[in-house]
């Protein structure tokens, strides 16, 4: 992992976030939905960060499937929860991430909190840049819900026709409604496909959050720094205690 530093996000007009593993940790919630989908395929952590993690959910079947020699036909997005084409496997892995979420409250990250806070008091707009298409329900369970006034998730991608991840279609999208270009933004993301979409929309800085064991293909795959909370981009202690937070990332 790249030395832990400050970042100056004073110098940029905006930051997009991903959200599953950056603003929440419901990339966990994810990787359990996958893993009960796939029990019967041993699937494991490390298929779901080369397979699944930042694509959206039938590109995730797609390409776990394919890492296994397994042909299954696309079928529609309105097919119902099953196991026949890449969509009902999709939508059933949607029905058992909602159950999970169903079953506790999503408390976001605080050191994310931390910085959006900073964030909020030097005037820096936000965006949510996420390929599920849970994000809102997501934002709202954890208190979120009118935080950004943009989110760009899955379901907008799916109405405006962009590309899943490591596309940067929405990241440009979300930079657009900012009304920003893409090298006055940061991108934050704790996906390599995320990462590599940042890079490939050419924006200003690339932060790449590793929740556990992915430090190195972050910083491969183009990150201009890695971190393992982004309370590490506030290494002012004073800043963190006014924004709730104490230097380890904890709520105070």
């Amino acid at each position: 992992m790249s030395p832990p530093a400050t970042v100056a996000w004073d110098r940029y007009r905006a930051v997009l976030l991903d959200l599953d593993g950056v603003i929440t940790p419901t990339a966990e919630i994810h990787e359990r939905a996958w893993a009960q989908l796939f029990a019967d395929h041993q699937f494991t952590s490390a298929d779901y960060l080369a397979y699944i993690d930042g694509k959206n959910r039938y590109e995730g079947v797609r390409s776990f499937l394919e890492s296994r020699g397994i042909d299954v036909p696309f079928g529609d997005p309105s097919d119902p929860p099953g196991d026949d084409t890449i969509c009902a496997l999709g939508n059933r892995k949607n029905v058992l991430f909602n159950e999970i979420v169903a079953s506790g409250p999503v408390a976001p990250y605080p050191g994310t909190v931390a910085v959006l806070d900073l964030l909020d008091r030097q005037g820096t707009l936000q965006a949510v840049v996420s390929s599920s298409r849970n994000a809102r329900s997501v934002l709202t369970a954890a208190g979120m819900g009118d935080r950004f006034e943009v989110i760009v998730d899955g379901v907008v991608a799916a109405d405006e026709g962009l590309a899943s991840k490591p596309a940067p279609d929405g990241f440009l999208l979300a930079a657009d409604r900012l009304g920003v270009a893409p090298a006055e933004a940061v991108v934050v993301e704790d996906a390599v496909a995320g990462v590599e979409a940042g890079v490939a929309g050419r924006f200003g800085f690339v932060v790449g959050v590793d929740r556990g064991g992915n430090a190195e293909a972050l910083a491969r795959a183009g990150a201009h720094q890695v971190v393992a909370d982004l309370a590490e981009t506030l290494t002012d202690t004073e800043t963190l205690t006014d924004a709730g937070v104490d230097a380890d990332g904890d709520r105070v």
